[in-house]
């Protein structure tokens, strides 16, 4: 059996835009894709490019359109002969898509990708390349894209939790199960869950609950992945850069971006090169973590015991 912490994620066609055959009248036998496209996320408006929408991270894009997206309507109708019926005479705001996703997710992406991208082109524009257009120095780049990219470290978290409440508080009175499930149950169990969520919101440190995995199993592949991490770009004390409650759910969404290190110690790049395994290949790791709290109920302290099921997603993206 492997010693992987992670496990890789099966490639997905989340990016893979759905091919339709073009309309007679399409310019270069092309179909004609908007070059914009508008998202309605959870109420909030985005207008943001086809491509940067098709360069996030793929372990994004499969959350927001967990059935796919097609970019372009084509020419559903053969026998419509309207020549202004193409993309580009359709209003914008007919053709918004709606996504479940939250804008401060969005934004907090959107800023870093922008921020990477102007670093990139800084440290290009510092150290131009004179040979940039010898064959050999082609090959070198293709072979290490690290070479003329800025590479991202994307680290995402769903994280489910559920509190289960020792029978002897005399909080439960016939049923002892873990306050989890629809919110239409007691009300003081639901204080509870909301109780619960705050307490995790606010654990904002990244590696704080695997290393305290990893102190409890002894496990020498997560602390590796850690170090690993921390090598290329994250700290140890780092915090997630977003993090907040999926609504209506007893479930919290985290996500970090840290820009991957190509230079400094000897081996620098050697570490970098591994994380290359990620691109477009995001990979996941998952396991169970418990802890006791005490909340604050009608004046007394509750003990409860936090289950909390963490699954870590791994992915590098190059801008």
């Amino acid at each position: 059996m492997s010693n992987s912490p992670i496990t890789q994620v099966s490639e997905s066609p989340i990016t893979q835009v759905a091919q339709y055959s073009p309309g007679p009248d399409s310019p270069s036998g092309q179909a004609a894709f908007p070059s914009k496209l508008l998202l309605d996320l959870r109420g909030t408006r985005f207008e943001i490019d086809r491509e940067v929408l098709v360069s996030l991270p793929e372990s994004i894009l499969i959350v927001m359109f967990p059935n796919g997206l097609i970019l372009g309507r084509g020419h559903s109708d053969p026998y419509d002969d309207d020549d202004n019926n193409s993309e580009e005479s359709i209003s914008l705001d007919d053709q918004i898509i709606f996504v479940d996703f939250d804008p401060a997710c969005m934004d907090y992406v959107l800023d870093f990708y922008h921020e990477a991208q102007m670093a990139g082109e800084a440290q290009r524009l510092a150290n131009p390349n004179p040979h940039l257009h010898n064959s050999n120095q082609h090959n070198l780049a293709a072979q290490n894209p690290l070479l003329n990219k800025q590479a991202i470290i994307v680290l995402r978290e769903e994280l489910d939790y559920f509190a289960v409440i020792p029978p002897k508080t005399g909080f439960l009175a016939k049923d002892d199960a873990p306050a989890t499930g629809p919110v239409h149950a007691d009300p003081s169990k639901v204080n509870v869950k909301t109780q619960c969520g705050i307490h995790l919101l606010e654990q904002r440190k990244i590696f704080t609950a695997l290393q305290r995995n990893i102190n409890k199993e002894n496990n020498v592949a997560e602390q590796h992945l850690i170090d690993m991490l921390c090598v290329s770009g994250f700290s140890r004390d780092d915090e997630w850069g977003y993090r907040d409650i999926e609504p209506k759910k007893t479930s919290i969404v985290s996500i970090a971006l840290v820009m991957l290190k190509t230079t400094g110690s000897g081996n620098q790049m050697a570490t970098a090169q591994k994380l290359l395994l990620f691109w477009r290949k995001p990979a996941r790791k998952c396991w169970w973590d418990g802890v006791e709290v005490e909340l604050d109920q009608d004046e007394h302290k509750l003990p409860i015991r936090l289950w909390a099921r963490r699954t870590w997603t791994l992915e590098l993206v190059l801008v």
